[in-house]
């Protein structure tokens, strides 16, 4: 059995079930404990595994908003200003995108009038920020 294969077993339990104890995905991706703990050690110190993390529905959230806000950066400005909004305590989760922008952030807020403050007052007040477009999440579908 390859070093890959056995790689890709184990992030695929992972990125089902965070949660998966060892012994759990052992058993998933039939290999032993102490395989799995060497592996995921190994993934965590290359970068591969950066973070464990919940998948909340936005639907249950009783006191939260979450948007998807594509953000366009003028490229002069992208490194300051990716760090400025990776920096904002209410950005979840910043991707960079090959899309419609350059960047698309996961924001949290607690309705649609404080996500529009957060974007006025902090996302399009970063120098470099040229654009911020929200989609509002209404349901988890998987």
């Amino acid at each position: 059995m390859s070093t890959q294969a056995t790689e890709d077993r184990i992030l695929e339990v992972l990125e089902a079930d965070a949660q998966a104890s060892y012994a759990e995905i052992a058993d998933r991706a039939n290999v032993s404990k102490p395989t799995v703990r060497k592996y995921i050690r190994k993934l965590e110190d290359e970068g591969v595994i950066v973070g464990y993390s919940a998948d909340v529905d936005p639907k249950k959230l009783s006191s939260q908003t979450i948007a998807l806000v594509g953000i366009d950066v003028a490229s002069e400005r992208y490194v300051e200003a990716t760090q400025a909004i990776k920096d904002l305590a209410e950005v979840e989760a910043l991707y960079s995108s090959s899309g419609d922008h350059m960047l698309m952030a996961e924001v949290r807020a607690e309705d649609g009038d404080a996500l529009g403050e957060i974007i006025a007052d902090e996302l399009l007040e970063i120098d470099g920020v040229t654009a911020a477009h929200p989609s509002f999440l209404q349901e988890r579908l998987k």
